[in-house]
C-alpha cells in the first residue's frame, strides 16, 4: 500500500527546550470519553509519586472530549492536562501505542505501561534523591516489570492480562456466562504460594520467634480462663502478623518517617536449621514488599472488585488472597491520598465484614511445584531427536530451503572515509567481531539503498545500539530512520552515537515491538528460532549445516506468510558466508517495487 511520507520535529539547539510531554489515552464508551485501565494505572503513579516533571496530554479521537466532565474525577487536580486530538499527535508517539513519553529533543519515545511507568519513577527520583520509597517500586534489583510481556509473566500479567481481563468484564458485568477470569485465577493462586526474598533468613527467624510468642500467649490465656469459650485465636503465620508489620517498617523506612530499628532474635532461635525455619506469605503481589506490580493492579482490582461487589457478590467468596491484599494495600503510606485524588473510593468488600473467606494456607514447595510468575524467563523445551526427524518428514513432502544467489555480493560501504561513529568499531568490540559486523551491514545497507526511495521511513526493529539504523540514516539522509529497541540502555548509546553525527532524519522508540503501530516502508527485523541458533561457529561443522538447513525453512515458512499479504519474496545468504553464523537474509517487496511501496529486510 501507498503511504504518506513521514517527517520528524527537528529541534533547534538554540531554542528552550520544553518538558518532557506524556501522552495519555482516552477512549470512547458509550459514547462518552473515559478513562481506560492504562491511562488510570499512570495517573495513579503520577499522584502517588507527585511527580510534576511531565506535560501531561490526555488524547482522545473525538473532537468534543473537553466539555465531557465524566473523565474530569479521575484526574488528579494537582495535575494539569492539556487535551490532544490524534490526528494532532508528534509522529514518533502517533506510531505507538499510548501511553507514550516523548522526550524534549522529539526524537526519543517510550512507549508501553511498564516502560513508562518505570521512566515516571526515575524522573521522580531524579527531582527528588529523597523519594525511596518511589526507587523501591521498582524492586531489590531495580528489575521490576523491566523485561517485555514475551520473558516476564509479571510483565505480561500486568501490562496485557489482568487489564484485558478487566476491562472485557466492564463491558458486560452481569453476563451470567461470564466467570472468573483465569489471569485474576493465577494470581490469586500466586498469592498463595511461599515467598522468598533476599536475606529471608532473618525475617523467617522473626516469624518463628513471633509464633512462639504467641503460643504460650495461648498456653497462659487458656490456663486463666479454664471453662470459658475461647474465641480461636488469630492464625500466628497470617499476613497480619509478622510480614505485614515487616513490609510496612520497610516503607516508613523508605519514605523517611521513621529510622529503621533491628532485633536480635533469641539465642535457640538462631539456632534453628533453615530448613526447619516457617515460609512467609505475601504481603504484596510479587512477596513481602511494595511494588511497582501492586501500583499497576490496583485500579484494575478496584474497577473489578466494585463491580463484583454489585452484580455478583457472592464470587468474591472465591478470591480471599486477592482481597486480603487489597485491604493491605491501603495500609501503604501514599496510596490512600493517591487514589482519592484519582477519583478511586477505596473500601472493605463485604465478603470481609460478613464473615471473611476462608484464607489458603500457604503450600510447602514440593519438588513438583508449577512455576510461579516470579519466574522471569521461559523453560528449555529439550526435543528428543533433534530436528533431523522433522526435516526428513518435510523433504519427503517436497518442501526444502532455496536460497536465491546474492545480487550484489562485493557491494561495500567506504569504511575507511565514514565518520568514526558511523563504525561498528565504536565502544568494545573486537577486531574480528568488528570485522564481521561490517560485512553483515554491507549485505544489509545494499539491499535497503536498492529499495529506498526519497521520502520513505525505514524502521530498525530491534535495533540494539543502532549499527543499522545510524549507518541507514547517514547513508540516506532523504529517508527517516526509526530505531526500535526495548532495552533503554542500547538504544541510548545509539543515541548518543547519532548525535555525534548531528542526524536529523532519525528517530528513537523504547518499546517492545507490539507498541509500534505506525508506518514504514522498509523494515529490518533479524529474529531467528530455536533451531536456528545452532549455526555458532565453535558447534562441529555438521551440526552448524543442520543448523543452517532449519534457518532455511524457517525462514521459507516467513517468505510464505509474507507472500500471503502480498510481496515477492528473496531468501538469500550475506556475502561472505562467514560475517555472521546466522547469514540469512529476506528481501521482501509489495506491489511489484513501485516508489512509495513496502519492503522488508530481515
Amino acid at each position: 500500500m501507498n503511504l504518506p511520507p513521514v517527517t520528524m520535529t527537528q529541534t533547534d539547539p538554540h531554542e528552550e527546550q520544553q518538558p518532557e510531554c506524556l501522552y495519555l489515552e482516552l477512549s470512547s464508551q458509550n459514547e462518552q470519553p473515559s478513562v481506560p485501565l492504562h491511562t488510570s494505572i499512570s495517573l495513579f503513579l503520577l499522584s502517588y509519586c507527585e511527580c510534576t516533571s511531565f506535560k501531561v496530554f490526555l488524547v482522545s479521537a473525538k473532537p468534543d472530549t473537553q466539555s465531557s466532565q465524566s473523565w474530569k474525577s479521575q484526574v488528579p487536580k494537582s495535575l494539569a492536562v492539556s487535551m490532544v486530538h490524534v490526528k494532532d499527535l508528534p509522529v514518533l508517539v502517533r506510531g505507538c501505542r499510548l501511553p507514550a513519553v516523548l522526550d524534549e529533543t522529539g526524537r526519543y519515545c517510550r512507549a508501553g505501561l511498564a516502560v513508562v511507568l518505570r521512566h515516571i519513577i526515575d524522573r521522580t527520583c531524579e527531582a527528588d534523591p529523597r523519594r525511596k520509597d518511589a526507587a523501591s517500586l521498582l524492586g531489590f534489583k531495580k528489575t521490576c516489570l523491566k523485561a517485555c510481556a514475551e520473558v516476564s509473566q509479571w510483565t505480561r500479567l500486568c501490562e496485557l492480562s489482568i487489564p484485558s481481563a478487566v476491562e472485557a468484564h466492564l463491558r458486560q458485568p452481569t453476563n451470567p456466562s461470564l466467570h472468573l477470569p483465569s489471569a485474576l485465577l493465577n494470581l490469586e493462586k500466586t498469592l498463595g504460594e511461599p515467598v522468598k526474598v533476599h536475606n529471608d533468613d532473618k525475617i523467617r527467624r522473626q516469624k518463628l520467634q513471633q509464633q512462639k510468642k504467641n503460643q504460650k500467649k495461648i498456653s497462659q490465656d487458656l490456663q486463666e480462663d479454664q471453662g470459658t469459650d475461647i474465641t480461636q485465636p488469630q492464625d500466628s503465620q497470617s499476613a497480619d502478623g509478622l510480614e505485614l508489620r515487616a513490609a510496612l517498617a520497610k516503607l516508613y523506612v523508605d519514605s523517611g518517617a521513621v529510622p529503621s530499628t533491628t532485633t536480635r532474635e533469641s539465642s535457640d532461635i538462631r539456632k534453628v536449621k533453615t530448613t526447619e525455619l516457617p515460609q512467609l506469605e505475601h504481603v504484596f503481589a510479587e512477596g513481602l514488599y511494595f511494588t511497582l506490580t501492586d501500583v499497576v493492579l490496583l485500579p484494575c482490582i478496584h474497577q473489578y472488585l466494585r463491580s463484583l461487589q454489585s452484580h455478583n457478590a457472592s464470587m468474591l467468596s472465591q478470591l480471599p488472597l486477592l482481597l486480603r491484599w487489597y485491604l493491605q494495600v491501603q495500609e501503604v503510606p501514599g496510596v490512600p491520598r493517591a487514589a482519592q485524588a484519582c477519583g478511586m473510593a477505596l473500601s472493605t468488600p463485604k465478603a470481609l465484614t460478613t464473615g471473611t473467606p476462608t484464607i489458603a494456607k500457604a503450600q510447602q514447595p514440593s519438588q513438583a511445584k508449577q512455576e510461579s510468575l516470579e519466574t522471569t524467563t521461559t523453560k528449555e523445551v529439550h526435543f528428543v531427536g533433534g530436528p533431523r526427524p522433522t526435516m526428513t518428514k518435510l523433504k519427503e513432502s517436497g518442501i526444502q530451503a532455496v536460497f536465491s544467489p546474492h545480487p550484489c555480493p562485493s557491494w561495500t560501504l567506504p569504511w575507511d572515509s565514514l565518520p568514526e561513529a558511523v563504525n561498528p568499531t565504536e565502544g568494545k568490540m573486537s577486531d574480528v567481531r568488528a570485522a564481521r559486523k561490517r560485512q553483515q551491514l554491507n549485505n544489509l545497507v545494499a539491499m535497503v539503498t536498492e529499495l529506498a526511495r526519497p521520502g520513505d521511513t525505514v524502521v530498525d526493529f530491534c535495533s540494539g545500539g543502532g549499527h543499522v539504523g545510524i549507518v541507514l540514516a547517514h547513508t540516506l539522509p532523504d529517508c527517516q530512520v526509526i530505531l526500535i529497541e526495548n532495552k533503554e540502555e542500547s538504544l541510548v548509546r545509539g543515541k548518543v552515537r547519532s548525535a555525534e553525527l548531528g542526524l536529523t532524519n532519525i528517530g528513537f522508540i523504547h518499546a517492545n515491538l507490539d507498541y509500534f503501530t505506525g508506518p514504514f516502508h522498509i523494515g529490518e527485523h533479524m529474529i531467528l528460532c530455536r533451531f536456528a541458533d545452532q549455526t555458532a561457529v565453535q558447534l562441529p561443522s555438521e551440526q552448524r549445516l543442520i543448523g543452517k538447513q532449519c534457518m532455511g525453512l524457517v525462514d521459507l515458512d516467513r517468505s510464505w506468510a509474507a507472500e500471503t499479504h502480498g510481496y515477492s519474496v528473496r531468501v538469500m545468504t550475506m556475502e561472505p558466508d562467514s560475517c555472521s553464523p546466522k547469514n540469512n537474509m529476506l528481501v521482501g517487496v509489495a506491489g511489484g517495487g513501485a516508489g512509495g511501496d513496502n519492503y522488508a529486510t530481515q
